[in-house]
C-alpha cells in the first residue's frame, strides 16, 4: 500500500514556529515585495471571518479588519521541512517527497517490523509529530493516497481497499487533480464539478478538449496512476552562510559574497571531488522574511566561474536587502569524464589574449590599472554618485 503524509498550510505552519500566539488569530501569509498583493494561506480563525487564500490584500482586510499578515519565510519552510523527512526516515520510512507538506512511502516495507499496517502508519504520524496535524492516506494507488489524506481529520490516517477506489473518489472535488484554474474553470462552465463526473467523460473528448494537460488529470481520476514510490536519495549536507553587518542590497557586495560562498563550498572536504548538479541560494531578509531559489545544472560542474555564472542572475530577484547569503549544494555527481571540445569556440583565444593582457597591465600598474563601471545608485541626482570604478575581475 502506498502511505501520503499530507501537512495543509505547511508554509503557514513554519512562519508561525516563531510566532505560536498568532495559530489562534486570524492570520495569513502576505505577499512577497514587489509580487501582487495576493496572500497565501490562512488559518483556520481566518477561514471563519471569511477570508481565503489567493484573496486580494485589500479584500481580505475589509473582510478581516483585524487579518494579521505573517511574513513568507521559504528557506524557513524548507529547513523544516527537511528535518520532518530526516524523522521519517529515521522511523525506517523510505520517503519520496512531494513538495512541501507533501510525501509517499510504501508501508509494505515496515509491516511486518511495526506490527501490520496501522502500526505502520502510526509510526509515521509519530515521527512527524501531532504539533504539526498530519494528516494521512493510504491506498494502493498514489493519486487514491493522496486523496485520502486530504479528506482525513487530523492526526488520523485514512485507508481505502483497492475495490472502493472508485467509489471513493468519486464525490471529491475537481481541485485535488493537477489542473490549472483556467481548466477547472472550464470545466466547471460545463457542470463538471467532481472527480466521479470528470472520470466518466469519454478520454477522446478530454484529450481533444483539454490536451495532454486533461488527459493525465482523467487517468488520475479513473485511479489508472501508478502505484511505485521512489524513495530519494539522502542528500549531502553542505553548506555556507555569509552574514552581513548591515543590510545589503548592492548588486556589486551580494556577487562578492556569492563569490566566496562558492570558494568555501567547493573547499569543503565533504564534498571528496565531486560536482554538484543542484544549487540553493537563500538569504534573511530585512523585516523577518527569507528568500530561496533553486538552480538545477544542465551538467554537474565544480568550475567557480559557471557557477557564479549559474547564480549570479538570481540575486537580482532579491525583493529586499539581505541580512545573511547562504549556499547548499545539492545531489553530488561523481564524475565520469567530460567531452572535449574538437574545436575552439570563436572568440576563445581572443578572451584568452585579454586575460593575459590584463594580468601584465595589473602586474606593471598595479590591481587599479584596469577598472570598470559599477551602478550602485542610478537613482541618486548626483552624477558622481550613481557609479563608482571598481577593478576588473578576470
Amino acid at each position: 500500500m502506498v502511505a501520503c503524509v499530507s501537512i495543509p498550510a505547511f508554509d503557514l505552519r513554519a512562519a508561525l514556529k516563531a510566532r505560536p500566539e498568532l495559530r489562534s488569530r486570524p492570520a495569513a501569509l502576505g505577499p512577497m515585495p514587489g509580487e501582487q498583493p495576493i496572500i497565501g494561506a490562512c488559518t483556520a480563525t481566518a477561514e471563519r471571518e471569511g477570508v481565503r487564500p489567493g484573496m486580494r490584500l485589500s479584500e481580505a482586510l475589509a473582510t478581516c479588519p483585524e487579518l494579521v499578515l505573517v511574513e513568507q519565510d521559504p528557506a524557513g519552510a524548507e529547513e523544516q521541512w527537511e528535518r520532518l523527512i530526516r524523522r521519517l526516515e529515521d522511523a525506517g520510512l523510505a520517503v519520496e517527497p512531494a513538495g512541501l507538506g507533501c510525501a509517499y512511502f510504501d508501508t509494505r516495507c515496515v509491516e511486518r517490523l511495526a506490527g501490520g499496517l496501522r502500526a505502520a502508519v502510526r509510526r509515521g504520524l509519530d515521527a512527524i509529530g501531532s504539533e504539526w496535524e498530519p494528516r494521512v492516506g493510504v491506498a494502493a494507488r498514489r493519486f487514491a493516497a493522496l486523496a485520502a489524506a486530504s479528506v482525513a481529520p487530523a492526526d488520523r490516517a485514512v485507508v481505502v481497499d483497492d475495490e472502493e477506489t472508485a467509489l471513493f473518489l468519486e464525490p471529491l472535488p475537481l481541485h485535488l487533480l493537477p489542473l490549472s484554474p483556467e481548466r477547472r474553470s472550464e470545466l466547471s462552465e460545463f457542470g463538471v464539478q467532481r472527480l466521479g463526473e470528470f472520470a466518466r467523460l469519454p478520454g477522446a473528448a478530454v484529450a481533444d478538449r483539454i490536451g495532454a494537460e486533461g488527459l493525465e488529470a482523467w487517468r488520475l481520476a479513473r485511479g489508472e496512476d501508478g502505484a511505485r514510490v521512489e524513495p530519494r536519495r539522502t542528500p549531502a549536507e553542505i553548506a555556507e552562510t555569509l552574514e552581513f553587518p548591515e543590510p545589503i542590497g548592492n548588486e556589486l557586495t551580494l556577487d562578492r559574497a556569492l563569490a566566496a560562498l562558492v570558494e568555501r563550498l567547493l573547499a569543503r572536504e565533504e564534498r571528496a571531488g565531486r560536482a554538484p548538479r543542484l544549487l540553493a541560494v537563500s538569504a534573511r531578509l530585512v523585516g523577518g522574511g527569507s528568500w530561496r531559489r533553486t538552480v538545477t545544472l544542465r551538467e554537474a560542474t565544480a568550475e567557480p566561474v559557471r557557477l557564479r555564472l549559474a547564480l549570479a542572475p538570481k540575486l537580482t530577484e532579491l525583493p529586499a536587502p539581505a541580512l545573511a547569503l547562504s549556499l547548499e549544494l545539492g545531489e553530488l555527481t561523481e564524475s565520469a569524464g567530460a567531452q572535449s571540445e574538437l574545436v575552439r569556440p570563436c572568440g576563445k583565444r581572443l578572451r584568452s589574449r585579454l586575460k593575459d593582457g590584463l594580468r601584465q597591465a595589473r602586474v606593471a600598474a598595479g590591481v587599479d590599472a584596469v577598472c570598470t563601471v559599477v551602478e550602485v545608485a542610478p537613482w541618486s541626482r548626483i552624477p558622481e554618485t550613481r557609479a563608482i570604478l571598481v577593478p576588473q575581475d578576470d
